[in-house]
């Protein structure tokens, strides 16, 4: 089984590289076409194409050309209200001669919308009705029985990834455009998070003033949950921190009045950041210093907030 496994993926990989080698430079006009379009890209199919072209069509989507999915059938008995003027048509069939995909020729040329396709036969009737044509022919005796799409769907899935990449470049889409379209994805979240989008402020975030005594700052510590308490000046200026760890070192080294002042014990000039800085930034940081909790200042070192490595793991931006 896995000569045979090893054979049919290489059997795939070299159709893919032999298409490769048929694309000319006629496939400029094709990115230009895609980028100039004024309305939407839709992507058809039948059958296995159809499934194809419904994931290429995807890949465009999230890449910044608005596109969609027409279902050929269900486009002749009623949906060609989808394919308007402006619009552009990329047409998948290996035969070129689905008669559904066919019978949405005369609507498409009487519209004046650009169609391109991407076939094995151009010597088909799809192919003969396309402005243009990207050659996806395989040799007969790679398909199962000559019958079961396999090699076939793979070259035209390679071919329509293909052209969403160089349509994306075309167009200038950067990673910062990527994480628009995908803000629930770990790129997203890391090109669009920001510390104030999941950091504790108040009531939530532990502080205690400069007067206070070990024994408010254990309280404040065991109320708000985080293992931590933010030291502030009577004006709400940050300068310091107690951590769980702070409070084991002081615990461990004989100390027990309880009554000491928390100047005594905190962790002086602590690291901080921005709440507009971006969340990824302060997991960077915390990493580089090997902490888990990070207070939260503005431009005037006024406290207002407090982030942990927690709030950045259930962001899920830590995974």
């Amino acid at each position: 089984m896995k000569e045979i496994i090893q054979k049919e993926m290489i059997l795939s990989s070299e159709a893919i590289r032999k298409a490769s080698e048929r694309i000319t430079d006629n496939i400029e006009k094709v990115i230009t076409s895609i980028c100039k379009c004024k309305g939407k890209l839709v992507a058809t199919g039948m059958g296995k194409s159809g499934l194809i072209a419904r994931k290429i069509s995807a890949t465009f989507a999230s890449t910044g050309t608005t596109s969609i999915y027409l279902h050929p059938a269900e486009g002749i008995h009623g949906d060609l209200g989808m394919l308007q003027k402006g619009d552009i048509v990329l047409a998948l069939s290996h035969s070129g001669n689905t008669q559904e995909l066919i019978s949405l020729i005369p609507y498409i040329k009487y519209n004046k919308i650009p169609l391109i396709s991407i076939t094995g036969n151009i010597e088909s009737k799809l192919a003969k009705n396309s402005d243009f044509v990207i050659d996806s022919s395989i040799e007969k005796d790679i398909e199962p029985f000559g019958l079961v799409p396999t090699a076939s769907t793979t070259v035209q899935l390679a071919i329509g990834d293909a052209l969403a990449v160089a349509t994306l470049i075309q167009k200038g889409f950067n990673l910062n455009d990527f994480a628009l379209f995908h803000p629930g994805g770990i790129i997203g979240k890391k090109l669009l998070l920001k510390i104030s989008d999941i950091m504790h402020s108040a009531p939530k975030n532990p502080m205690v003033k400069d007067t206070s005594n070990m024994n408010d700052a254990i309280i404040e510590m065991t109320t708000k949950g985080l293992g931590c308490t933010n030291i502030v000046s009577q004006d709400n200026k940050l300068i310091g921190i107690v951590t769980d760890g702070d409070l084991r070192r002081f615990l461990s080294q004989g100390h027990l009045n309880l009554n000491i002042s928390v100047l005594n014990v905190m962790t002086k000039k602590p690291k901080t950041m921005l709440p507009d800085e971006l969340a990824v930034k302060a997991l960077k940081l915390m990493e580089k210093y090997k902490i888990t909790m990070l207070p939260i200042v503005n431009n005037d070192n006024d406290l207002v907030g407090l982030l942990h490595m927690h709030d950045l793991i259930k962001s899920g931006i830590v995974m």
